[in-house]
């Protein structure tokens, strides 16, 4: 009996280590190939930012970059999709995702930010990973499970190689499709090809943000409960932010019906902003304005025009992510109300900008894991008090229309009948 009950294990052992050489091979390849293309992309947002910045006349150009793109979605058939919520629907039902997703994306989001569009990279990050990672399932032939795993590491590994953050980027796809709940089957595959694309970055030397808070707090309880507070607001600005872009989409809908004057209009409404405003800081992801809310800087309405123009482009129908604009928002706010307040503002900053991202996602893993890997993990404590908050009070606000929510971020009590 006991020789049985050895073959068994030594079997059982066996057959989850193939598994697991399977998976880090599979999971290899996809960190190599997608981490290369969105290095390529990354090396394209960076040098499109860049060109912008040195020639401002090219915003003017935005209303033309639009309907380029609107023309480009019709062309190979594709107007209808849903982006990064396609992805999402992907995970959790198997829909259907063409590999020319990451080709549009790739183009779009690019010529986006090119031409001052307000958009972030990583929606493009999630698409790009997704539909590579999809396409490698399909052409393997792998089992519909098989296929989301490689889908969700496809995504890890775009992610990864855009932000250099490993950890978080790994967590982001287990997180995202279901609000309360971590698909575990996916944490090596996601893992891995998070670390063969990071390290594959960092070989081809691609762009890399760093962003450490360089004023030391220790905890105390006075700044916890500032955090606290901070956690209550940032979920009230995570739910402005989603219903302004949401609500945005829907105006442009509603009261223009042709796609390509909705872009037209949505781009004309950029430059008008912008010249009446004086100043191209909203324009593009605004990575180099994040980093001076995080060195002290304050600017009073900042998060809420960062938002006004992110609905104006991505309404309009411009491709590009929210997850960028929302690191800006975030960071605009906890720097107005570490000035408001008298706390340390590049802590605030920081502490508002993974708070806001928590709230928009519903990924306070996810956050957490970024806050780590950008900022350091000598306030870890106040991340996490802030991102909690966040999470729980933003309710079933998101930026994805696609998210389940599995289970609920407050349990009810029910009352006991008499």
């Amino acid at each position: 009996m006991r020789l049985d009950l050895n073959k068994k294990y030594l079997a059982h052992c066996a057959d989850n280590f193939n598994q697991f050489l399977r998976w880090i091979l599979l999971s290899t390849l996809v960190g190599l190939v997608v981490g290369f293309i969105s290095v390529l992309f990354n090396f394209g947002m960076k040098n499109a930012t860049l060109l912008r910045k040195e020639n401002p006349w090219i915003l003017l150009f935005l209303p033309v970059a639009g309907v380029i793109i609107v023309a480009l979605y019709r062309v190979f058939h594709y107007e209808n999709n849903g982006g990064t919520d396609t992805v999402i629907e992907c995970i959790q039902t198997e829909t259907y995702i063409p590999l020319r997703m990451a080709f549009l994306i790739f183009v779009s989001a690019i010529l986006t930010v090119f031409c001052g569009g307000s958009v972030g990279r990583e929606g493009a990050a999630v698409q790009i990973g997704g539909s590579i990672g999809k396409t490698l399932g399909d052409w393997f032939h792998f089992n519909k499970k098989d296929r989301r795993v490689l889908l969700m590491s496809g995504i890890s590994a775009a992610f990864s190689a855009l932000f250099s953050t490993p950890m978080a980027a790994a967590f982001l796809p287990m997180e995202m499709a279901d609000v309360g709940f971590l698909y575990y089957p996916a944490l090596v595959p996601c893992i891995w090809s998070s670390f063969v694309a990071y390290f594959l970055a960092r070989a081809m030397h691609a762009p890399a943000e760093q962003m450490m808070v360089a004023q030391d707090v220790g905890l105390t309880l006075p700044f916890s409960l500032l955090t606290l507070l901070l956690g209550i607001l940032c979920a009230l600005v995570s739910a402005l932010f989603c219903e302004a872009l949401h609500m945005a989409g829907s105006l442009y809908r509603t009261y223009l019906k042709n796609a390509f004057l909705r872009a037209v209009t949505g781009g004309l409404l950029i430059i008008g902003l912008t010249v009446l405003l004086g100043t191209g800081a909203y324009l593009g992801p605004g990575m180099d304005v994040i980093e001076q809310f995080l060195h002290g800087q304050v600017i009073p309405w900042a998060f809420l025009l960062k938002i006004l123009f992110t609905a104006i482009t991505i309404g309009a129908g411009y491709k590009g992510g929210e997850i960028v604009p929302s690191f800006f928002t975030g960071a605009a706010f906890g720097a107005l109300f570490g000035s408001l307040t008298g706390a340390n503002i590049p802590l605030c900053a920081a502490i508002g900008m993974v708070s806001v991202f928590c709230g928009v996602t519903n990924c306070p893993v996810t956050a957490l894991l970024i806050g780590f890997e950008l900022f350091g993990f000598s306030h870890a404590p106040y991340y996490l008090i802030a991102i909690s908050v966040s999470y729980m009070l933003s309710g079933h606000y998101s930026l994805y229309h696609s998210q389940r929510i599995l289970y609920p971020k407050v349990e009810k009590v029910k009352q006991e009948s008499k």
